[in-house]
């Protein structure tokens, strides 16, 4: 059994301590790609936490009968399998996000992210645990994706998942419709972030 505090350790360390965005720089490509629009964000943000969680959990339960030789191939081909599972229902369910998305989905395939957790944490720890690390990375980063698309569609189209929001008397910027707008706005993130990190360091050296 997982208990609470293990459970609250896990979902602070990938969604905050090791955001594995914000703190390790992975998975930068997809932002720039799919975060001008909250709808396609969110998508893509579910298809790594469904993928993530499962290739997790699955090598996990393989670990103790894949050689250790060919764990690389086998971790992506258990990916690929979870990928091309995700775009099939989002093809048949969602078409034009799918259509919005083109092959961004399929790369899911090649984010640092869900091989990172295979390696780091899957192919050593227990089946659920390694479920659930994979859950909480995968949320870690959508939180990211969803708070990029979230202020690139405001202020780029003057829409919120599409809806119009002109009622704000916002001006939209051309910049935020391109792909470098992400790049700007996770570096004010991570800057914000290390901001308040020292200031914590400084605040406890000064208890100290």
């Amino acid at each position: 059994m997982i208990s609470g505090a293990q459970l609250k350790a896990l979902a602070k360390r990938n969604i905050w301590d090791e955001n594995q965005v914000l703190r390790q720089i992975l998975g930068i490509c997809s932002m720039l790609a799919v975060t001008n629009l909250l709808s396609n964000s969110l998508v893509m943000g579910i298809g790594l936490i469904f993928t993530v969680s499962l290739s997790s959990w699955t090598i996990s339960l393989l670990r103790q009968w894949i050689p250790h030789r060919v764990r690389m191939i086998v971790q992506t081909l258990i990916i690929a399998s979870y990928v091309i599972f995700f775009d099939i229902i989002i093809k048949a369910n969602l078409p034009e996000i799918s259509r919005s998305l083109g092959p961004y989905v399929g790369l899911i395939i090649t984010n640092c992210i869900i091989m990172g957790r295979a390696e780091a944490f899957a192919q050593s720890n227990p089946p659920l645990l390694s479920l659930l690390d994979g859950f909480f990375a995968g949320v870690g980063y959508t939180v990211v994706l969803v708070a990029v698309a979230f202020i690139r569609e405001l202020l780029g189209f003057g829409t919120i998942f599409g809806f119009n929001v002109n009622f704000l008397a916002l001006e939209t910027w051309t910049l935020m419709v391109m792909p470098p707008a992400a790049f700007f706005i996770i570096g004010v993130f991570i800057w914000i972030l290390n901001i308040r990190s020292q200031g914590k360091v400084s605040g406890g050296g000064r208890n100290g």
